[in-house]
């Protein structure tokens, strides 16, 4: 447990507030997890709102030994992001991304995403040069301090050729922009020792034909181990000498607050193929005259690999039915600016395929869905295979490059080091093209034995990739998986280099102590992180971290990784007998961890292998739920129409009555009931809504052509406006395109379920289930037309109810908007349109995949539609907005700043809680896309 008395805590929350220091033990385990296999508990979390906040937490650091880390994204593999020092959190502040130069420059903060900054310069056919695998999550940061590459970028589009110029914090809190026409004699003036010994190592370097030889040749591969000294031959300046030398330092010689990038064209016209070889060997012996016909990318999986991925879920390019022997695959792609210099490059390798004797036949594909999968295959056998290992074991993911005419013999001798040192399953994939493949083992690692394996097996493998004139980390960075081996790679002089360069940038040694550079020879075997089973749900997570730029919570609370490794550390602390913390950690979870969860599901889209966090949230619930809450909400389900019309009915009274008695009176209510229990009123809720029955225009079930379960958020809440609200908005839609809908009898006691199943109380959903299955059932002529929502969350909520129903088998169910724009809209004729829309797809219409028929919708009322580039789930979550409007006001803070500058004529979504969230949250009225249309075509 930390100090409560910690001079360095006390100065940190004096300098930055007492919210931006946390030694909470939920915060500390929280953040002490990353992708690497290491594991180092922080003394504290420091959340850095800016550069300057960054230099006082360094000044005061370098003032008191006390050892740094950074840490954004926390995807990095090699154990470069884990300190048991403090840890800045440069995740959540440092977010700006700005176009300069019509796309041709973009400047960057660490905490963005590259899929961020991707898709704002791809409005100028613009992308960055870095592309990793792990582009959702990783954030700029991480791509800076590893000097990142990827698939495509090779060598010359990499973070160390594109980088413009960055401002950095310097170890004693000095901050200096590169891109100042006098930024050499600014950092000589803050700086003369740094500034000098840069100069003198420059010239060092130079002046010794065997380190520049030396430089030449492991700079011509792909290459992150050590520093990249290439920066002393490169540049002249000391400050950009400097700058580059930051490029792939991890953390270990200074900060980068901000990063310009020079972009690449981001060519629109793409084509991929999977290309199936009888054997490794023949598949690298193609990669020469591959290579000469210019692909973009060639990314090689070994027989191994391609056992994995027959498992996944319908697996593309014709593997489901290959008989794997020794077989191997490169995935080939194009990119090209015009559809003439695709067909081209097409037609090249069509002439080259019949002589590279192919085991499967193997077609260049445009279409996005198909490469899609393709590229599923190649991108998630990492997580794919970690996700799959035995309970307790750790999944370690290397990665060296060779000469590309050495890759063959590497990946023979490689898979035989596998086989001496009795690591079964291993595999190898990687980008082919490069020379550069990545490797994976799993094994216990908390005992002698495991240890000892690993010991041996890295010092053979060191050997053969040093003997095929390899380099030991071609884009993970050395971290502290390779730390040990730097002066192997480098030899001593060009070793003694960069310790050199690590005493002038950081005299007091506090920067990542242990990465990058360590006298300690079994570095590499301490801190290695042992999974600690906890629950089914989520037992296969490998800390991957894909899930936390899509979570609501993320900058308020805990994201799905740390709600799963928090668990994991109460399990360890209870079975080491360590009950406080335990009790500690489990205390702190309760709101961290499962009230502030809006159990969306989005972390589910980004999981590579599908954890939906939100399925242990609602076990946890159910487990913990109050005994009177869970009776009532239980027998809530058997008198449904009752409860809507009385909430209706409250909010309606709430509405009429002044607004401060109805805020004293809530307010001593939540204090007695709870605020995880009873929602929180305030002056922006509408009134009541409608019973649906009462408004309900039906057909009879044998005459319909759809039946129609109008939600009954429609009925608890009332419209946006003077609108005539979603129900009658949707049914008159229908009766104009000449639809016939049927609204089964006592629709006003039917529910999707979702009020019970976000809360856990299961005998409520199961009431609600055997309800709406028979109702559905008989009004659908048991399948014979589709059952429709006009709700994206109820009709997600109705899926999951009737999913694990047998009866209810037949049945489809169909999205409110996905029925409109194929069923309705075309009857609709041209429409009016408002000049612009900005649409806030939910989370429910992603899991659907009905946002493309939302946006259809709103361009058939719209000339321009905005889709915010920081759309996330709102987080109202049905009344999970109410209970926390916190949580709400945190998911929502950067798309609701970007929705008020695109200042739109019109807002609109597809779920009324999402409405009322983002209605709050911007400050501008959303109403639901079924209500816009429909007020367009009465028009």
């Amino acid at each position: 447990m930390p100090s409560a008395t910690d001079p360095l805590i006390d100065e940190l929350r004096a300098l930055l507030g007492t919210e931006a220091v946390r030694d909470r033990a939920i915060d500390r385990h929280a953040a002490a997890h990353d992708a690497s296999h290491y594991l180092l508990l922080p003394r504290a979390v420091v959340v850095a709102e800016d550069a300057e906040a960054v230099a006082r937490v360094l000044a005061a650091a370098n003032d008191a030994g006390t050892p740094i880390a950074f840490r954004s994204g926390g995807t990095s593999l090699s154990g470069q992001a884990s300190a048991d020092g403090v840890q800045i959190d440069t995740r959540r502040a440092f977010r700006r991304i700005v176009i300069e130069d019509d796309g041709a420059l973009v400047r960057v903060q660490p905490g963005a995403t590259v899929r961020q900054v991707n898709a704002r310069l791809a409005r100028h056919g613009r992308k960055l040069g870095p592309d990793p695998a792990s582009e959702i999550a990783c954030t700029i940061g991480g791509v800076v301090a590893n000097n990142s590459s990827g698939m495509s970028c090779g060598t010359e589009q990499n973070t160390y050729r594109t980088i413009a110029s960055m401002t950095m914090v310097l170890a004693d809190g000095t901050t200096l922009d590169t891109a100042v026409p006098d930024a050499d004699a600014r950092l000589r003036a803050a700086r003369p020792a740094l500034h000098d010994a840069l100069a003198g190592l420059r010239d060092r370097v130079r002046a010794d034909a065997a380190s520049v030889a030396t430089i030449r040749r492991l700079f011509a591969i792909k290459n992150t181990i050590g520093y990249g000294v290439n920066a002393f031959l490169d540049f002249d300046d000391p400050v950009d000498i400097l700058a580059h030398l930051l490029v792939g330092s991890e953390g270990t010689l200074g900060f980068v607050a901000e990063a310009v990038f020079r972009t690449v064209p981001a060519h629109p016209r793409v084509a991929t193929a999977l290309l199936v070889f009888p054997s490794l060997r023949k598949a690298t012996e193609a990669l020469p005259s591959l290579v000469a016909t210019g692909p973009a990318a060639i990314e090689l999986m070994d027989a191994a690999s391609l056992r994995v991925a027959r498992t996944t879920p319908d697996p593309a390019g014709g593997i489901a039915a290959l008989e794997v022997a020794e077989h191997a695959a490169l995935l080939v792609e194009y990119q090209e600016p015009d559809e003439e210099a695709l067909r081209a490059r097409i037609a090249d390798a069509d002439t080259l395929l019949p002589a590279l004797s192919l085991t499967l036949p193997a077609t260049f594909s445009s279409n996005a869905a198909t490469r899609a999968g393709l590229w599923q295959i190649r991108k998630g056998l990492y997580t794919t295979i970690a996700g799959a290992r035995p309970s307790g074991t750790t999944a370690l993911l290397e990665d060296v490059a060779v000469p590309v005419e050495r890759l063959a013999d590497t990946c023979t001798a490689l898979t035989a080091l596998f086989d001496a040192h009795g690591y079964v399953g291993s595999v190898i994939f990687g980008h082919a093209k490069d020379g550069n493949i990545h490797f994976m083992i799993t094994d216990r690692f908390d005992t002698v034995e495991g240890r000892t394996r690993l010991a041996a097996f890295t010092d053979d493998m060191v050997d053969l990739v040093l003997a095929q004139g390899g380099v030991l980390k071609a884009e993970h960075g050395t971290g502290r998986a390779m730390a040990p081996f730097v002066r192997r790679q480098y030899g001593d002089e060009l070793y003694a280099v960069m310790q050199e360069l690590k005493r002038a940038c950081d005299p007091r040694g506090i920067l990542n102590p242990g990465v990058l550079l360590t006298d300690d020879d079994e570095a590499h075997l301490r801190d290695i992180k042992v999974p600690v089973p906890v629950e089914e749900e989520v037992d296969r997570c490998v800390e991957c971290g894909y899930c936390e730029p899509v979570c609501p919570s993320r900058d308020l609370t805990l994201t799905p990784r740390q709600r799963i490794v928090v668990r994991r550390a109460a399990e360890q602390a209870r079975a080491a007998g360590d009950t406080a913390l335990a009790a500690e950690l489990d205390d702190s979870y309760r709101y961290d961890g499962v009230e502030t969860c809006a159990v969306d599901g989005m972390c589910q889209t980004a999981c590579p292998v599908l954890i939906n966090t939100g399925d242990l949230v609602r076990r946890l619930r159910a487990e913990r739920a109050k005994a009177p809450a869970a009776t009532v909400w239980n027998a809530a389900a058997g008198h449904w129409g009752t409860m809507t019309r009385t909430a209706a009915t409250a909010l309606s009274v709430a509405k009429a009555t002044p607004a401060p008695l109805v805020t004293i009176a809530n307010t001593a209510a939540r204090a007695v009931l709870g605020a995880d229990t009873l929602p929180l009123w305030s002056e922006d809720l509408p009134g009541g809504g409608t019973r649906r029955g009462s408004v309900a225009v039906s057909t009879p079930a044998g005459e319909a052509d759809a039946v129609y379960l109008p939600s009954c958020q429609s009925a608890m809440f009332g419209p946006a406006g003077e609108g005539p609200g979603l129900q009658r908005s949707f049914q008159d839609l229908c009766a104009q395109a000449g639809v016939r809908l049927h609204v089964p009898d006592g629709i006003d006691a039917l529910c999707c379920g979702t009020p019970w199943s976000s809360k856990g109380y299961r005998p409520g959903k199961q009431r609600m289930q055997d309800r709406v299955v028979a109702a559905v059932v008989a009004a659908s002529r048991e399948g014979a037309i589709p059952v429709v929502c006009d709700a994206s969350s109820c009709t997600e909520g109705f899926l999951g109810l009737l999913r694990d129903a047998p009866s209810a088998e037949p049945l489809q169910i169909v999205d409110g908007v996905a029925f409109l724009r194929d069923r309705v809209l075309p009857a609709l004729g041209d429409l009016p349109r408002a000049a612009s829309i900005t649409v806030h797809p939910t989370c429910s219409s992603t899991h659907l995949g009905s946002t493309p028929a939302l946006l259809a919708l709103a361009g058939a009322v719209a000339e321009e539609v905005h889709v915010p580039d920081a759309w996330g789930c709102c987080a109202f979550a049905g009344d999970r907005g109410m209970l926390h409007p916190e949580l709400t006001a945190s998911a929502t803070a950067a798309e609701a700043a970007e929705v008020r500058e695109i200042d739109a004529e019109l807002h609109a979504s597809c779920n009324r809680a999402c409405e009322l969230g983002m209605s709050r949250a911007a400050e501008r009225p959303y109403r639901g896309i079924v209500e816009v249309l429909a007020a367009a075509a009465s028009r």
